[in-house]
């Protein structure tokens, strides 16, 4: 886990002060005036594969294998940077997104699903999994069915 900085008084690690500079980022590039709706999608698709692309391994082939069922199962999502990591939204808003291991550094990436992701069972249900490179042919059939409940 990432070490906080004991020297200052700030209450976030490095890492979560860069993840927010990404958000920022990522919102005012969404703003840009002057850029139609197709566009800006356009840009923010790129802007994914662009990320998951600078990604060390193996959370690069992780997130490329999750990116290529999400567009398989929910083409109707649209991908887009979220605090710097692949997101995917529908209607403006995160279902889930992909979290690289090396982001905060975890021992493992991690699939997130937010309140939109129509998982609900019962009064308790998980909403994330770690994501090792051991990542099987079962465990892709295993995210398309989620995927595809999260989006109902």
């Amino acid at each position: 886990m990432a070490a906080r900085d004991e020297t200052s008084d700030s209450t976030f690690t490095e890492e979560e002060r860069a993840a927010m500079r990404e958000h920022a980022a990522e919102v005012k590039a969404s703003r840009k005036r002057g850029t139609s709706k197709a566009e800006k999608a356009a840009l923010a698709a790129q802007a994914v594969v662009d990320k998951i692309a600078a990604m060390p391994e193996p959370d690069r082939g992780l997130a490329e294998r999750i990116h290529r069922i999400a567009l398989e199962v929910a083409p109707d999502l649209a991908p887009k940077l979220w605090y710097g990591m692949p997101a995917y939204a529908k209607d403006g808003t995160v279902v889930f997104f992909f979290q690289d291991a090396t982001k905060f550094g975890a021992r493992y990436a991690t699939l997130g699903f937010q309140d939109p992701a129509a998982l609900d069972d019962g009064s308790f249900w998980p909403t994330s999994f770690a994501v090792t490179p051991e990542f099987s042919q079962d465990d892709e059939r295993t995210v398309a069915e989620l995927i595809g409940r999260a989006v109902g």
